[in-house]
């Protein structure tokens, strides 16, 4: 496990996450279940794991701050969602994430 990474950018990180694998894109709908983007998958937090994440806060602006989780699926579906951090969060996907299980950031998911 890895405690330090080099600071980088939420579209360096994402496009690494997806050379490893998690490639679905995720949103939380209204109905408070985690979707795929194209609607064809649907989840409760009880079938999604959290496999890492990464916390990224602007240069400029420490409101301006993001959290991206990668994720696995019941059905083996793994991709990604992203919510603002702090302040400005989406409080449906916070509400989601907080049921989700943690596998804490024990998987390097960059190549």
């Amino acid at each position: 496990m890895q405690d330090k990474v080099e600071l980088t950018t939420l579209i360096k990180i994402l496009a690494d996450v997806r050379k490893a694998g998690y490639k679905t894109d995720f949103v939380v709908g209204d109905d408070r279940r985690m979707h795929s983007m194209d609607g064809k998958m649907s989840f409760t937090p009880d079938q999604v794991q959290i496999v890492n994440f990464y916390r990224f806060e602007g240069e400029s602006n420490p409101d301006d701050m993001a959290i991206l989780y990668v994720l696995e699926t019941s059905n083996g579906a793994k991709g990604t969602i992203s919510n603002s951090y702090g302040t400005y969060s989406d409080t449906v996907v916070e509400a989601f994430m907080k049921q989700v299980h943690d596998l804490g950031k024990d998987i390097d998911t960059r190549s």
